[in-house]
């Protein structure tokens, strides 16, 4: 099986630690020790954790597979997201522009404090009546645009705020519980270079409310094109995180509801799993405040 790496809460403290066939070995580094250094010396540094690998670590639960990175995100990189937005919204040849221009389009999705790990909730905008997860593949990219592994994302995202006006999109995507990461981080030596299958599954009063599947092989764009991009004119010295954008977008009947519960898949990332609670105020609420 693949190497995984993991952030911990062991205790009163965190802790990163390497995994493999069910052994496990704490590393001395942090994520951002890894993604400063060279690829060849921070996989020097797994690689050696990984061949003491030992019984497992005492643990409390797993944190998000980040410290200091931001994450970042790229849209519109699947046929099937550009024709979602163009359900969505009355803007259907701005999605074409984007889907087949030379340039990506690249946002901020989160600060590293906001993003939420494997098992804990994401949000949907209590202002928003139509709101999906994306399941997405991860890079994470070392200071120097390399990739150093793949980590699984939900970009959760409003489609009735986006929909309204792309200008919206910050609204849409940024809130508090509206990135997930992990539930680890496979090195990019030890997982291959894909392409990576993406099952994605809501379940709702314990069925299943939408399941979906697709690959990164269906992508417009390559991971290099798009880490390329996003370090043409940004450095990220603690290295980052950018997510690849969605190939799973659900008719327009659907949207997900607080008490779901989301589950991004793949037979080498993982399953990322996380329950659906509403944030902020309502539109009435916030009515009422201006009114008052």
């Amino acid at each position: 099986m693949p190497i995984s790496i993991h952030q911990l809460r062991a205790g009163d403290r965190s802790l990163w630690a390497v995994c493999q066939d069910g052994k496990w070995a704490e590393l001395d580094s942090t994520l951002t020790d890894l993604l400063a250094a060279p690829l060849d010396r921070a996989r020097a540094v797994v690689e050696d954790a990984a061949h003491h690998a030992g019984p497992p670590i005492p643990m409390g639960y797993f944190l998000p597979p980040l410290d200091r990175q931001e994450v970042w995100a790229a849209g519109v990189t699947y046929r099937r997201s550009r024709d979602g937005r163009q359900e969505e919204s009355g803007y259907g040849a701005l999605y074409d522009q984007v889907y087949t221009g030379e340039r990506p389009e690249i946002f901020f999705k989160s600060s590293p404090w906001r993003v939420v790990g494997d098992h804990d909730d994401v949000g949907i905008r209590a202002d928003s009546g139509w709101d999906v997860p994306e399941p997405e593949v991860g890079l994470v990219l070392n200071a120097a645009g390399e990739v150093f592994g793949y980590t699984l994302g939900n970009d959760m995202s409003s489609r009735s705020i986006e929909g309204e006006n792309p200008l919206y999109l910050p609204q849409a995507k940024i809130y508090d519980r509206a990135c997930a990461v992990g539930p680890a981080i496979v090195p990019s030596w030890s997982a291959g270079p894909g392409p990576f299958e993406i099952g994605l599954r809501v379940l709702r009063d314990g069925r299943t409310a939408y399941a979906a599947e697709t690959s990164t092989a269906a992508m417009a764009r390559t991971f290099e094109d798009l880490a390329g991009w996003l370090f043409r004119a940004l450095s990220f010295p603690a290295g980052v995180v950018l997510l690849t954008g969605t190939g799973v977008v659900p008719d327009t009947d659907f949207t997900v509801r607080p008490g779901d519960t989301i589950e991004i898949s793949s037979t080498t990332l993982g399953t990322l799993t996380n329950p659906v609670v509403a944030v902020g105020g309502s539109r009435h609420d916030l009515i009422g405040v201006v009114d008052g």
